[in-house]
């Protein structure tokens, strides 16, 4: 399984769990509101309590006959002590009170207050104060989503997995045949073409020409077929391409096909231009650049062909005279045709696509209806 097919599994996998979650997120909203307020009132149940055991051992000093009361201390609350009057007695806190802050809600603290019977101590008011937040319910609420996410992700994970078993074995037989078809077709194709150009140099006709060319178009898809085939899995290594002399020797190439067309192939190419890039993929450029521009173009028209240098950039530019394009942005998708009349497989601007964006090259594609169209390639020279 190619890296592209692995980015999906994963990428559905975690769209289903996220949508999973959302689903999921309603009755949570719900659960989270009950759940805070029964938070809240268990706490508050738990501060009554403990007011009431500080209340009684107040009461118990007075009582006694003892000189000294022993406050009652916690770690989770603290107390307050106030007169008739509203006057704070005693404080465990070093936050000191009035009695009538505890009038309306207080932010993050809850508080249950008293009213004292008389006593030794002469306080009227008892107010026992406690930290609060629901950092715990929210804590909790997320683990479990994420433990929900984790289950649903890896679930929908095996699952998908499991179901494209039969889809990977398919898939690795086709590969083999391909591989196995493409490696027969290669020995009959070359000894084709080696013959047609035999048998041109002895003696040049039409027919001899339309077969050259229909040649050079068979050569053309079983190129695009085989490097979208190897490109995953074969490392294509960069050199430094005279591409002057390439592109101009790859343009006379084509001649031929042009030529079953009445087209003429102008060429503008400056010398000396190089950059670096690997010949097998510099050709994909060229060739599937160059046939789109032959096959799209009506007869008796012109294709040019430049080649230029600016500063530290390279211009590669193919413009014909052909019907135009309808949308410059989907030709470049994996089997698109802009016209299903002139055939072809549609994988081979797919494939000029994928190799401009290894190599950072810049495509720039204008148009006009029923005038042609120009495609230009910008290249980062790297080494100028």
């Amino acid at each position: 399984m190619i890296k592209k097919d692995k980015r999906y599994i994963y990428t559905l996998a975690f769209a289903y769990s996220l949508l999973i979650i959302i689903i999921v997120s309603l009755p949570a909203f719900f659960y989270i509101t009950v759940e805070k307020k029964s938070y809240l009132q268990t706490q508050r149940q738990h501060l009554l309590h403990y007011a009431y055991g500080v209340e009684k051992t107040i009461y118990d000093f007075s009582r006694t006959k003892e000189h000294v009361f022993t406050f009652p201390r916690s770690l989770f609350y603290d107390a307050y002590l106030y007169d008739a009057k509203g006057k704070l007695l005693f404080s465990t806190s070093s936050h000191k009170h009035r009695l009538q802050e505890f009038m309306k809600p207080l932010k993050n603290l809850i508080y249950a207050k008293v009213i004292l019977n008389a006593n030794r101590l002469h306080a009227k008011y008892l107010v026992i104060t406690q930290l609060f937040s629901y950092k715990e319910i929210y804590l909790r609420a997320v683990i479990a989503a994420l433990l929900i996410g984790a289950i649903v992700f890896f679930m929908t994970l095996f699952f998908i997995k499991i179901s494209l078993r039969p889809l990977e074995k398919v898939n690795r037989y086709l590969n083999t045949f391909f591989n196995d078809a493409m490696h027969e077709l290669k020995t009959p194709l070359g000894v084709m073409q080696l013959n047609l150009e035999l048998l041109r140099a002895q003696k040049e006709t039409k027919t001899l020409r339309r077969l050259f060319s229909s040649m050079q178009s068979m050569i053309l898809i079983y190129d695009d077929i085989e490097y979208h085939i190897k490109h995953d899995h074969v490392e294509y290594r960069s050199e430094n391409m005279d591409m002057s002399y390439f592109v101009l020797e790859r343009a006379e190439v084509f001649e031929d096909l042009a030529k079953a067309k009445n087209i003429s192939i102008v060429k503008e190419i400056e010398e000396d231009i190089y950059f670096e890039i690997n010949r097998i993929e510099l050709q994909r450029i060229i060739d599937n650049t160059l046939s789109n521009a032959i096959k799209y173009s009506p007869r008796d028209t012109k294709i040019n062909v430049v080649l230029r240098k600016k500063d530290a950039k390279i211009v590669l530019s193919v413009r014909d005279e052909g019907v135009g394009i309808k949308d410059t942005q989907s030709i470049f998708e994996r089997y698109h045709r802009e016209d299903t009349i002139q055939g072809g497989f549609g994988i081979g601007l797919s494939i000029v696509k994928h190799i401009c964006e290894k190599y950072n090259i810049l495509i720039k594609v204008s148009t006009k209806k029923g005038k042609g169209s120009t495609f230009s390639y910008i290249f980062v020279n790297n080494s100028a």
